[in-house]
């Protein structure tokens, strides 16, 4: 890995630091603007580095660096009800990295919020079935508690993150060249 693809990694792991402790609560699982950074981090880092930015910012967090929800950190949060949407951050980044990639090199704009949305997806899944097994909720409750509620707020989310990324990607490969 080169020291811009290095850099430009830990800038968008820092980025999810920064955006993960801003919250709203919303009952079990908090309003927050991670998931913007995380579809960032992929977006613009692309497919593996989008991930391991992802996966930085989880064991900055794992270590105790107050990077999680309402400026948490610690095993005990990776462990706790919302653990699952934390793990679900690292293939959402991959998805929409992936989605980037195939965007760009496809020139089919559609691919990238497609992509997006189905990383949304798989964090849902990830996040959801680990909230029902520490609690114990249904899935309809649960659908309730932790999908429902946030669904607006992540179609924002990549509407925002989709108009950002192509002028992102070129500014960054004209640094890069």
């Amino acid at each position: 890995m080169k020291v811009k693809d290095m850099t430009l990694t830990a800038v968008t792991a820092a980025l999810i630091c920064i955006a993960g402790p801003l919250t709203i609560a919303a009952g079990p699982v908090p309003l927050s603007l991670a998931t913007f950074a995380v579809y960032l981090a992929g977006t613009i880092c692309g497919k593996k580095r989008g991930a391991l930015a992802a996966a930085l910012y989880l064991l900055i967090g794992a270590i105790g660096v107050p990077v999680f929800s309402g400026f948490s950190g610690g095993l005990q949060k990776l462990a706790g009800v919302t653990g699952g949407y934390l793990a679900g951050y690292l293939p959402c980044a991959f998805l929409s990295g992936l989605g980037a990639e195939r965007a760009e090199k496809e020139e089919r704009k559609w691919i990238l919020p497609g992509m997006m949305i189905l990383g949304t997806a798989v964090l849902y899944a990830i996040g959801t079935a680990w909230f029902m097994i520490q609690t114990g909720n249904s899935f309809s409750a649960a659908l309730g508690l932790c999908v429902l509620p946030f669904l607006p707020g992540d179609a924002a989310k990549i509407a925002a993150v989709t108009l950002l990324t192509p002028p992102v990607r070129k500014a960054i490969k004209k640094i890069q060249h």
